[in-house]
């Protein structure tokens, strides 16, 4: 097990953090992180992956230990965030690499994919959705938001940012919450309590329907260049469902689906399961 690194790239004026380990030479793996949390979620992976990869985890803009710009300098959208990914992958030299994505990390890394597709040696999304499908009805007070997005609407999102909202993410769907640590949840809901993160989240929330939007063109993406692609899902997500998951194989026959019993935040209580099946996929 090599050590993990914590690192600052300056990407075009903007601080990105991130946590690096493994060996330069071998296998990239880009790990990209979903909401609230940070490339902390990742801390019980790296360790069991870093023998086999070269591995880079940024906290995205706005998020973690990363610069949180002012929103009046920073659009905050899916495109920005995954123009400063893009671009801290040039700073770190990651010219080829395995995506894992995770939440809003898909959209991130799925936005990488189709823009630099000979770039991409493989996926691997962990709770992350590009079928309609697999939307639950828990999107549904979103959904109002991006139908009619009134002061009213944006106002009655702000219950989704609450701290026990966020523990509430981490446990459903666990059947043993004593295997969930506090310290990820204290964390999320440290990162939330910042001036001004709120407003920066409910942005968005609001963007995130560009996300839906842009599905049809993720799909054409994974028909056309059929990534090596592993799906590892917590079964019981309150937010992405399991069909969301099988449908990958609808547009990449040979996708590897692997369901476990946890929820949104498998990693919580699968780490060590789930770095089993990235192994037996792109490292065997």
């Amino acid at each position: 097990m090599s050590a993990i690194r914590f690192r600052h790239a300056d990407v075009d004026g903007y601080k990105v953090f991130y946590r690096e380990a493994g060996t330069p030479g071998k296998p990239k793996l880009l790990l990209l992180h979903g909401y609230p949390s940070s490339s902390h979620m990742f801390r019980d992976l790296i360790p069991q992956l870093s023998d086999r990869f070269h591995i880079v985890a940024p906290d995205l803009p706005g998020f973690g230990l990363s610069d949180m710009p002012a929103r009046d300098s920073f659009t905050y959208s899916f495109d920005n965030i995954a123009n400063v990914i893009d671009r801290f992958t040039d700073a770190v030299g990651f010219d080829r690499y395995i995506v894992y994505v995770f939440d809003y990390g898909a959209p991130t890394g799925f936005r990488l994919a189709v823009k630099h597709p000979e770039r991409i040696a493989g996926i691997i999304s962990q709770n992350g959705n590009a079928y309609v499908e697999g939307l639950s009805d828990g999107w549904n007070p979103i959904r109002a938001y991006w139908e009619t997005p009134s002061p009213e609407n944006r106002q009655a999102l702000r219950a989704l940012l609450a701290p026990e909202t966020t523990r509430w993410q981490y446990v459903h769907g666990v059947a043993d919450e004593s295997l969930i640590s506090p310290d990820g949840i204290a964390l999320d809901n440290y990162y939330l309590a910042r001036q001004g993160a709120d407003d920066i989240q409910l942005d968005l929330f609001l963007d995130y329907r560009n996300n839906v939007a842009l599905y049809p063109t993720f799909q054409a993406y994974f028909r056309k260049h059929q990534p090596k692609f592993l799906a590892v899902w917590g079964k019981n997500d309150p937010f992405f469902l399991p069909p969301g998951a099988e449908a990958f194989k609808r547009d990449i026959p040979s996708a590897q689906v692997r369901f476990f019993d946890t929820g949104h935040f498998a990693l919580e209580t699968h780490a060590k399961e789930i770095a089993q099946a990235i192994v037996d996929t792109f490292a065997a």
